[in-house]
């Protein structure tokens, strides 16, 4: 898989200099390296909005330690079954978008591979650190710091697009995914979190238990995938508000009783298919 110039637009090759790639490069001259922890950094430094987009360290460290202690395994695993249910048997190319420090994007390729699948798989996130501890674990996958909203790669040039949570670009989507290719979409269920949100808003609201409708895409599948979440660990209690808007929310007072007493809470994921047209 090459990627597409963020500046001018042009195809990037990456030339070997005494057996080492080392840059991206464009017909334009445009020059972008290849960072040691494998990544590529596509995202100008015109089109950040600060020095240092997307989630904090801090976030960013808690949403690691959190995801690789399996809590969140139950929609991975289905995120993995229905991608493998769907996918054609000769797709090339794969893309998560938002991927961050990779949990997701490294059991999909694990499971793909198993089940026989031929095919590269792309991570793209805002984030550069979260990008660097990806490229190091999953060193046999390709990662690119760049925004959904301008990603860098060529039209037509995804068999299928993962979107868990991240913000995106219909016209983008629309752009790089391939007629006839699938695009997973996830995002929070009705009750997701019910119970800590009920501790932060007097009338706490449901998520919208709404499929949205995407132009140039037609309906393949939607479900719910719902579980329970249950931790006594403190250590782990942090980590899980920490990566969510709950850190802010919540006082000081109610964290440290929930980190102190444990608690239980609804994890609520509803899942969309999309093939585009």
């Amino acid at each position: 898989m090459s990627y597409r110039c963020p500046i001018c637009k042009q195809e990037l090759t990456l030339p070997s200099q005494q057996g080492v790639a080392n840059s991206w490069l464009c017909a334009s001259g445009h020059s972008f390296d290849v960072a040691k922890e494998g990544y590529v950094n596509l995202l100008p430094v015109n089109k950040k909005k600060s020095k240092d987009p997307g989630d904090n360290k801090e976030m960013m460290f808690a949403r690691r330690e959190f995801l690789n202690a399996g809590f969140y395994q139950c929609l991975s695993d289905r995120v993995n079954q229905v991608l493998i249910e769907h996918l054609p048997a000769d797709a090339k190319n794969l893309l998560d978008i938002g991927c961050g420090e990779g949990y997701y994007t490294g059991r999909l390729a694990k499971c793909l591979q198993e089940s026989g699948f031929n095919i590269n798989i792309d991570g793209l996130d805002i984030s550069r650190s979260a990008l660097r501890y990806a490229a190091k674990r999953y060193s046999d996958l390709s990662f690119a710091v760049a925004s959904s909203y301008d990603m860098p790669y060529g039209t037509d040039s995804m068999d299928a697009m993962l979107r868990i949570y991240a913000p995106s670009e219909l016209s983008e989507l629309q752009r790089v995914l391939k007629s006839g290719g699938l695009l997973l979409t996830v995002s929070p269920g009705e009750t997701h979190h019910f119970a800590i949100k009920k501790m932060i808003y007097e009338t706490p609201r449901l998520h919208q238990d709404t499929v949205p409708e995407l132009v140039g895409f037609s309906l393949v599948m939607q479900e719910r995938v719902c579980s329970e979440l249950r931790l006594q660990d403190p250590l782990m209690i942090k980590h899980f508000l920490q990566m969510t808007p709950y850190a802010w929310k919540l006082s000081d007072e109610q964290k440290a009783t929930l980190q102190q007493s444990g608690f239980c809470c609804e994890l609520d994921f509803q899942l969309v298919l999309y093939q585009r047209d």
